[in-house]
């Protein structure tokens, strides 16, 4: 299926510039050639539908599917919804209020917003395209884990005294939305819509990543990889996951590192726990989050993150070794 990528990289490697086979800038502008035209095509085909599915599914609507279920439920819906639904960290302000709002707890509403970044429905499909179905299951059933897990305990240490004072006065009632043309024309401009603007806010990322990637497959000894992040290194889980700390990226531009990684033999579950640091514990989602909740939570949400996604690493390398 994606033949045509390879072949359009090889032309472009070995026909047009003319680079000798095996060497290291080859192995490079192959890489980059060939990742940059697949993960663009795929971004905004998938954008594209996800923007047609936008169209059907509001804010409003998560919200009144998750009103009035038990708790075991609401968990368990949070982190479906989050995995699914299409709403980027700009919208994780308004979702929080308007779930408290409707009577959904604050560890329901977490397991949800811990989700959403980290199963990007876009980065999902094409890191299922890229890296294989298996690593993309084990990729959204840790994520997906750690959701829950997060929404518990904040349930169980009561921490909703932790939320500003000012959300708990909130009456959003159902809050203001685009108005959606539901004719097919004006849903296929929306959809249009959505990938200008997404794609436009992250294309940046996406080159950055594929070009780290293209760096850490052509330039980088895999022997060095062997030595200081190979699963017999004690420390190079939480080194991954420090790493991560203060970089910031999406899924979508994370996944050719993941791929350049995975490819220099790197252990999975180090690999999955960067990722996850890198996708989950941005400064711009902090900063957002900051407006409804106090220090305290914010720091509980951190350390949570950063403690699961280490034990993710060491859990997966230890059953995939």
């Amino acid at each position: 299926m994606f033949e045509v990528f390879t072949r359009l990289a090889d032309w472009t490697t070995y026909d047009v510039l003319a680079l000798d086979h095996g060497t290291k800038l080859a192995d490079a502008v192959n890489f980059f050639t060939e990742d940059t035209t697949k993960i663009f095509v795929l971004l905004v085909s998938i954008v594209f539908v996800m923007g047609l599915f936008r169209t059907m599914l509001s804010p409003e609507k998560v919200r009144g599917y998750m009103e009035g279920r038990s708790h075991g439920a609401g968990y368990v819906l949070a982190v479906i919804l989050g995995a699914v639904t299409p709403f980027c960290s700009c919208s994780s302000v308004p979702l929080f209020i308007g779930f408290l709002e409707g009577g959904i707890p604050v560890g329901v509403t977490m397991a949800f917003l811990i989700t959403s970044p980290l199963v990007n429905e876009v980065a999902v499909a094409i890191l299922g395209s890229i890296m294989g179905w298996k690593m993309t299951a084990i990729y959204v059933a840790t994520g997906m884990a750690v959701g829950v897990l997060g929404g518990l305990l904040i349930d169980r240490f009561h921490m909703e005294r932790h939320v500003e004072d000012y959300v708990w006065k909130i009456r959003m009632g159902v809050a203001a939305g685009q108005d959606i043309d539901n004719s097919l024309r004006g849903r296929v401009d929306y959809a249009w819509g959505e990938v200008r603007e997404i794609v436009g806010r992250i294309w940046l990322y996406v080159i950055v990543g594929i070009g780290i990637g293209a760096a850490l497959h052509g330039y980088v000894p895999q022997e060095l990889f062997a030595r200081y992040a190979s699963a017999d290194n004690p420390f190079a889980v939480p080194v991954a996951v420090l790493m991560g700390l203060p970089l910031y990226s999406n899924a979508t531009g994370i996944i050719p590192v993941a791929e350049a990684l995975i490819a220099k033999g790197v252990p999975i579950g180090t690999v999955i726990a960067f990722m996850m640091s890198v996708v989950a514990i941005s400064p711009p989602e902090f900063i957002m989050l900051r407006k409804v909740l106090k220090p305290p939570m914010l720091v509980f949400f951190a350390v949570f993150l950063t403690i699961a996604f280490i034990a993710v690493g060491y859990l997966l390398n230890a059953l995939f070794l």
